[in-house]
């Protein structure tokens, strides 16, 4: 084996590191166990589901911010308390709340991100991602307790801060820089690209 081809094996694998410890974490998640036996079950699952399932390897940017990444985890336990709570209410008062499909652009081109901000959506109480339009980079959620457009762009905003968080957790610098500059949609910003040619 030439010193090249080892070098993008050991690459490949240390690029798919994270996915499979987390199949390892689940698995043991599933299981309510963290002993060393449901550790080398999980190993031995994570080995046959990544050699059998084969999907297509996801980048990862190669960056992350340790201190983003808390404070995604910190603001998603009390977005997921506070959003329980909203929902509980509504589900006691009067009168059915309003519901919406809401499409919400985003920034950044970038699969991870992408599911990191959809996961998060769809996990915080009052709101569910219905599809995701990938090439556009565009989320369409269900949401609940909408009154009026100002709820529909509050809910939009809220769902592109997430991106932002995930972009500052785990994005590239270049996709760091887009959010920063305040750029346009991705499909907004795909049209003005294809229209100036």
């Amino acid at each position: 084996m030439s010193p090249d081809t080892r070098r993008g094996a050991l690459r490949r694998v240390w690029v798919q590191l994270p996915f499979f410890v987390w199949l390892v974490v689940l698995w043991m998640l599933l299981w309510g166990q963290f002993t060393v036996l449901a550790a080398v079950t999980g190993i031995v699952m994570a080995v046959f589901v990544t050699s059998v399932f084969r999907l297509p390897a996801a980048e990862l940017s190669g960056r992350v911010n340790l201190w983003y990444g808390l404070v995604f985890v910190a603001i998603f336990l009390v977005e997921l308390v506070r959003g329980a709570l909203t929902v509980a209410w509504q589900t006691v008062s009067p009168g059915l709340p309003g519901t919406a499909i809401i499409r919400v652009p985003l920034r950044v081109d970038d699969d991870l991100v992408m599911t990191h901000t959809a996961v998060a959506a769809s996990l915080i109480p009052g709101s569910l991602v219905v599809e995701a339009d990938r090439e556009n980079r565009v989320l369409y959620l269900h949401v609940i307790g909408v009154r009026d457009t100002a709820d529909v762009d509050r809910q939009r905003r809220s769902v592109q801060r997430w991106e932002e968080r995930a972009v500052r957790a785990v994005g590239s610098r270049a996709a760091l820089a887009l959010i920063r500059s305040g750029a346009a949609p991705y499909a907004e910003r795909q049209t003005q690209e294809g229209g100036g040619r």
